[in-house]
């Protein structure tokens, strides 16, 4: 009770080392046991990125320090948002090689505007081509450019190897362990405001859960009082409807485990369960009387498309949940905890919004090995009309590329809508930076790959809706569409890989109306996949030469969402992805012309 309490979140850009430093620090304190990592979830291990915002907590010299780990990824960026309400400083991790990306001005303008005054953690500077000194320089700068005051610009440093569990306070120091970053921690963050007997409890649920035995969750910082297990409690949401409700299981964090506890007071945050109706931002007190806490506010979507039912010849082969009623009921306990998701039912369909492809793909990803199998229209943005004006929104994006590929990158996104705004060369290297529409984003990233032959870093993130932007041509290729159903065979294969690139290989079953391929003229074009070779009796020199394949580009969610096209769907099955038209019938398409 009478424990000090700091309470802060680690925030960077995607791949900037964040959970690595999270994981070192729980282990440099004893906080984590075996090799429990803040990335729990099976795709943020495959992917090697944190999706969802999560706690922790560690005990420092006598102090509890609870941290928070937030996305990096500028689609998860709701995530950020409200969690940095619930804090009091924030660590910023910056690569000293790559220096501030968007997601870096992004998450940092954000705390600036909150009052934080940010610890700066310049790490990896174990890297070839880091330059701590030019980077601390160039976050000053970035601190000056979103309108930091004296006080925040002023900030401290800590240079560390977050994978070697190492840091130290100056660039001529030894580096032993991680305690230099607690430290200072110790000396700059503000201990977070103890309780005082008597006063009423207010707390701020910033985050939700989901458990199948308790429901939903809420995950809350007390600003105010104390809190106990069976107390029954006022909710006030949005600082207007008032509900009352009774708190069943209330636990601590101790490491990234749960540990059930009886009571918690101001300054701490818990995870509380028995608030069915509970949601971001709500006032948890236990005075009817008492003012709310100010909302939390969370950026609006700006990508929508429609999941359906699989109507595909190939439907209900290997999905688990089918129906349009098990996809609706699947999306309802998604909007639990994804504040980010937004879900309008049409019918038989479901119009989900979220943040961009990715914040959708990895739903998508989420439900497909859960056993869902559904098909999915192309990726929209989101049009708004404003006092008759139509708006759309724009992405900032940041480029880096060896110098020889800058000339294809921005003729690419030249042809997309985007405008160069910077262009800063350093070595051999480039980084460029575009503003333009989000729609001319959709669909480039693959695209980007193949121009910078896997070399470049592609970063964006929101900046706000402007006025439409016009036509864009994105597609420079056709689809090469299957006329027959059975299976592909190598012969017919080997025939249409001239005129194209392949999605599927010998031995794939197609149906008719399945994508089987592009063509790089960017015609349509109808082909017969499963033509097998005219044999006859008749044997001549040079008849029966080997067939060569090109491997073919196998389809995932997120590259089958950047290249198909509107009048397509993207079947996702627990083992399949496919690329369909949504008329099947060569005939039905035309009409439809």
């Amino acid at each position: 009770m009478s424990q000090e309490i700091r309470n802060i979140a680690i925030i960077a850009h995607v791949d900037h080392g964040k959970t690595t430093l999270t994981d070192g620090l729980m282990e440099f304190t004893g906080a984590r046991e075996g090799d429990a990592s803040m990335d729990n979830n099976a795709l943020e291990q495959e992917r090697g990125i944190t999706i969802y915002a999560k706690n922790t907590s560690v005990e420092y010299k006598g102090t509890k320090i609870n941290i928070v780990d937030t996305p990096g990824h500028a689609d998860f960026g709701s995530e950020v948002e409200r969690v940095l309400r619930s804090i009091d400083c924030v660590l910023l991790v910056v690569d000293a090689q790559e220096g501030p990306m968007p997601q870096t001005r992004f998450v940092l303008k954000k705390s600036l505007e909150l009052g934080h005054r940010p610890i700066v953690v310049i790490n990896k500077i174990d890297k070839p081509a880091a330059d701590p000194a030019r980077c601390e320089e160039q976050v000053l700068e970035l601190f000056w450019e979103l309108g930091a005051t004296d006080e925040q610009s002023e900030f401290p440093v800590v240079y560390a190897v977050g994978r070697d569990k190492v840091a130290k306070r100056k660039l001529d120091e030894e580096m032993i362990d991680l305690a230099p970053i607690l430290d200072l921690v110790l000396e700059h963050v503000p201990a977070a405001k103890a309780y005082s007997e008597g006063e009423d409890l207010r707390a701020q649920v910033f985050n939700l859960g989901y458990d199948n035995f308790l429901g939903r969750l809420a995950v809350a910082r007390i600003y105010e009082g104390k809190v106990n297990k069976g107390q029954t409690v006022t909710i006030k949401h949005k600082g207007e409807q008032t509900y009352t409700g009774k708190i069943v299981k209330l636990s601590g964090y101790h490491g990234v485990a749960h540990t059930e506890v009886s009571e918690a007071f101001a300054g701490d945050i818990v995870l509380i369960a028995g608030l069915s109706e509970i949601n971001i931002g709500d006032t948890i007190t236990d005075n009817e009387a008492a003012a709310p806490l100010p909302a939390i506010n969370v950026d609006e979507p700006t990508v929508a498309m429609t999941f359906l039912v699989n109507s595909s010849p190939f439907a209900g082969r290997e999905g688990k949940y089918v129906t349009g009623r098990q996809i609706g009921e699947r999306l309802d306990k998604e909007l639990e905890i994804n504040v980010g998701l937004q879900v309008e039912s049409r019918g038989d369909a479901y119009e989900v919004r979220g943040r961009g492809e990715m914040h959708i793909a990895i739903l998508l990803e989420n439900m497909r090995r859960e056993g869902y199998e559904l098909s999915v229209s192309q990726p929209q943005v989101i049009i708004k009309e404003e006092e008759g004006q139509k708006l759309e929104p724009f992405e900032e994006v940041t480029i880096d590329i060896p110098s020889e590929y800058q000339g294809a990158v921005i003729e690419r996104l030249g042809t997309r809508g985007f405008i160069m705004q910077n262009m800063l060369p350093h070595e051999n290297q480039v980084r460029l930076l575009f503003e333009g529409p989000t729609r001319g984003l959709l669909g480039y990233k693959n695209q980007f790959i193949i121009d910078t032959k896997g070399e470049g870093i592609l970063a964006s993130r929101f900046i706000e809706f402007r006025p439409y932007a016009g036509e864009i041509k994105k597609r420079q290729v056709g689809s090469m569409t299957s006329m027959a159903t059975g299976k592909a065979l190598g012969f017919a294969l080997a025939g249409l890989q001239e005129r194209g690139e392949l999605y599927i290989g010998a031995g794939t079953e197609v149906y008719e109306g399945m994508v089987v391929g592009n063509t790089n003229k960017g015609e349509e074009m109808t082909v017969n996949p499963t033509k097998g070779k005219q044999l006859t009796n008749m044997r001549a020199s040079g008849s029966d030469e080997n067939i060569q394949l090109t491997p073919h580009r196998p389809l995932t969610i997120e590259i089958g969402l950047e290249i198909m096209q509107e009048d397509e769907y993207l079947e996702v099955c627990p083992v399949s992805v496919r690329l369909r038209k949504q008329k099947l019938k060569e005939g039905e398409r035309k009409r439809h012309l």
